[in-house]
């Protein structure tokens, strides 16, 4: 436990010193292919940690591209971390299933820019990006459903968090099959992975310091993505649903 706290605190210690750089440097400005996508987190409340966390991985994403790798390596990388995420979760091992996550969430990140980059892009490349990222998701909920599925509550929120996560999914790409895009919200696929990441790193040391039994907090956590991402699927379901009533 010492061990992985010491860890834990020295990559938070250089997260937070390399964000206070790039608010200094580069205050102000956007990604370029996030600004092109109109991508926002948080509302855009969040959009500064947007915007550092695609300019940290900018040194990953320029040595695989030296390197030859292609979006299937990111893909299938991306995709590994997701199993590893989710047996080590189902295992008690939060922190590093946690940090599984956050490799799986880079790989998800950086196939699509090597793909841009490379001029890749294709139909089979958002359908392979997308499908793989809700097998990753669903994969880390079977590993809280193995955690938490013997307490009170817990399977409730773990099913109400994998349902609502997948039907934000399922109700964009529905709409945007019959013409009408409905993004937004408030939980979706980056938030619900943000949340779910710093459920696991910090259960631990937050359930110890109030006196809980561990995995309460990320429980709590849970809860909060299953109530935002159903809210957010319902959003989305009323919004398509005008749209397309008044188009009839």
């Amino acid at each position: 436990m010492r061990a992985e706290l010491a860890v834990l605190a020295v990559v938070l210690a250089a997260a937070v010193a390399s964000l206070f750089v790039f608010a200094v440097r580069h205050r102000g400005q956007r990604d370029p292919d996030a600004e092109r996508k109109g991508t926002r987190f948080l509302l855009g409340i969040g959009d500064l940690l947007l915007n550092w966390f695609l300019w940290a991985i900018g040194p990953a994403e320029r040595v695989l591209l030296r390197a030859g790798a292609t979006p299937d390596h990111v893909n299938a990388a991306g995709l590994l971390f997701g199993v590893a995420a989710g047996i080590l979760i189902g295992g008690g091992r939060l922190e590093a299933g946690g940090w599984a996550m956050v490799l799986a969430g880079a790989c998800d990140v950086l196939d699509g820019r090597l793909a841009r980059a490379r001029e890749l892009a294709s139909v089979y490349g958002k359908f392979i990006d997308s499908t793989l990222d809700r097998w990753v998701e669903t994969l880390a909920f079977l590993g809280f459903a193995a955690y938490l599925g013997q307490r009170p509550w817990g399977a409730l929120v773990v099913a109400a968090g994998l349902g609502g996560s997948l039907l934000v999914s399922y109700a964009q790409a529905r709409g945007e099959s019959v013409g009408v895009s409905g993004p937004g919200g408030l939980m979706q696929r980056a938030e619900r992975l943000f949340l779910s990441i710093l459920g696991c790193l910090f259960d631990p040391v937050l359930s110890r310091a109030l006196g809980l039994r561990e995995g309460t907090v990320l429980m709590w956590v849970l809860a909060v993505i299953a109530v935002g991402a159903l809210g957010t699927a319902l959003h989305r379901t009323l919004w398509i649903a005008r749209r397309l009533r008044r188009l009839s």
